[in-house]
């Protein structure tokens, strides 16, 4: 171990130290050179880059500021463009107008000297007339005092015998156009209404109410009227009809007003039959089930009417209304086939017309729709199905069509007219009402002989399948006053003592006639 106190060694260790100071420093300085060395690279290339930079933000300021300036150039030189043509339209219009100034002052020269013209034919024609003035009242005064007649009776006078001759012809004028009027009239109808009957081919199917339930056997009543009644009675709460059960073998009669009533309880009765489960429970589940079957094939048949006719956005109340004029009859007439044959000859007949042929359909299927419920309200088909129409906001023509299609109103419209037409085309085709020949001839001859039983009556018609009866009254019997008083005791005598569906009209008529034969 070398020793601290020799100076050899003091110096070594001296010397040791000093060389580790230099090395460090010559480290330290090597170092700091390369960092300077690398802090000028990395500025420089700053500087550099943010040269670039400030280069490429030039460059792009530059050429945006010449795109701007090319939209500029190019909106300016547009709007230069329609301020030159909006220019050019400016200086044509000025020409324009100088020309037509032009001309308008060439034509009022023309007009003043026209006018300087007329002014002097005036002068002259003012002279003219006074002149022929002067000769007229000269020649009037000299006819005066050859007629010994003033001006004024003269002119009356010729004045009424122009009145006579011009009364005369234009009276012959007018009774030649209404008669020629009436006969093509007549014949264009006639070719229209056999038009539509030819062009009309329905099948016709008359559905009767049935009153009358079969029964497998007697013992059937027994079991329908159960004990005590109470099976009958249940069913007479349920359905609202009268069974009645006589003697009358294996048979039991329905009485009801309402026709759709009646259906149910025929329905009813006859599943129960085929079930034959009788019994209260069973009637009232059985009655329930048939009304809503039933409802629905109302719904489906007024729908399919609908549907045939190509009619749209019908209420649902009328839907079912029509489908209960399946089970309405008139005379033996089905009211539903009834309402469509009306429906498809109105149609046709307003095809031939040019008018509305949907409205006309539309109309001819709802005239009868109050034969739905007038056994149900007070009041006649008529005035019941209009307000039902009118209520659900049927066309103001098909409600006209429908209280005027018996004359209980006048028709404000020709399809009113058409739908009483083929009302009564339907009504009178043969076969399509089963009353007897016979019973129809005998109302009709009642209906007549009640008419000629007053005074002063000359003749009676009854018409249109007996709703209307028309009496012809004597003229020198019978006054103005006193028709109005015949047709009201009339009216009266037949709601007293005659029978019938719906209504009757009366009319009477007073004509007098006055006739010359020209020789």
């Amino acid at each position: 171990m070398p020793r601290l106190d020799d100076p050899l060694t003091i110096l070594t260790y001296v010397l040791a130290v000093a060389i580790g100071f230099l090395l460090y420093f010559a480290l330290t300085k090597i170092k700091v050179s390369k960092a300077n060395v690398d802090a000028t690279k990395i500025v420089e290339e700053a500087t550099a880059k943010a040269d670039n930079i400030v280069k490429e933000a030039i460059l792009d300021a530059k050429t945006q500021a010449y795109e701007y300036k090319l939209d500029a150039e190019k909106d300016i030189k547009e709007q230069r463009l329609e301020v030159t043509k909006f220019e050019n339209k400016l200086l044509q219009r000025e020409q324009n107008i100088d020309r037509r100034d032009i001309a308008l002052q060439g034509k009022e020269d023309v007009l003043d000297d026209k006018a300087r013209q007329l002014e002097k034919k005036s002068e002259e024609l003012g002279k003219l007339e006074a002149q022929l003035k002067e000769q007229i009242d000269a020649k009037i005064v000299e006819l005066e005092k050859i007629a010994a007649m003033s001006a004024n009776e003269a002119k009356e006078e010729l004045f009424k015998l122009v009145e006579q001759k011009m009364s005369k012809e234009v009276t012959a004028f007018i009774k030649e156009q209404e008669d020629e009027a009436k006969s093509k009239a007549s014949l264009y109808a006639k070719d229209i209404i056999a038009a539509a009957i030819n062009r009309y081919s329905q099948e016709e199917t008359i559905e009767r109410t049935v009153n009358v339930v079969a029964l497998p056997s007697e013992e059937m009543k027994g079991r329908i009227i159960g004990r005590e009644g109470r099976n009958i009675k249940a069913i007479e709460n349920a359905t609202g009809v009268e069974l009645i059960i006589d003697d009358t073998p294996e048979a039991i009669t329905i009485s009801c007003f309402d026709p759709v009533r009646r259906e149910i309880a025929r329905l009813s009765l006859e599943t129960l039959i085929r079930d034959g489960r009788i019994q209260p429970g069973r009637i009232e589940e059985v009655v329930q089930k048939t009304k809503n079957e039933l409802n629905e094939v109302i719904q489906k048949t007024g729908e399919d009417a609908i549907f045939e006719l190509g009619l749209s956005r019908v209420n649902k109340e009328i839907v079912m209304m029509l489908g209960k004029l399946k089970y309405r009859t008139s005379y033996g007439q089905n009211g539903l086939q009834h309402s469509l044959e009306v429906a498809h000859l109105a149609g046709i007949m307003a095809a031939e017309l040019g008018l509305n042929q949907q409205l006309a359909r539309r109309a001819g299927l709802l005239h009868d729709l109050g034969k739905a419920v007038d056994h149900e309200m007070e009041g006649s088909h008529v005035e019941l199905g209009a307000k039902f129409a009118k209520k659900h906001g049927e066309h103001a023509t098909v409600v006209n069509a429908i209280e005027s299609h018996h004359g209980d109103v006048p028709a404000t419209s020709v399809i009113s007219i058409l739908v009483a037409a083929a009302d009564t085309l339907s009504a009178a085709r043969p076969g399509s009402r089963s009353e007897t020949i016979e019973n129809y001839i005998q109302r009709l001859e009642k209906l007549e002989e009640m008419a000629k039983s007053f005074d002063g009556v000359d003749r009676v018609f009854a018409i249109q399948a007996g709703r209307e009866v028309r009496i012809v009254v004597k003229p020198d019997k019978v006054d103005d006053l006193m028709s109005h008083k015949i047709a009201r005791d009339i009216k009266t005598k037949i709601e007293e003592e005659l029978t019938y569906p719906g209504h009757i009209k009366v009319t009477v008529i007073r004509e007098v006639r006055a006739s010359e034969v020209a020789k």
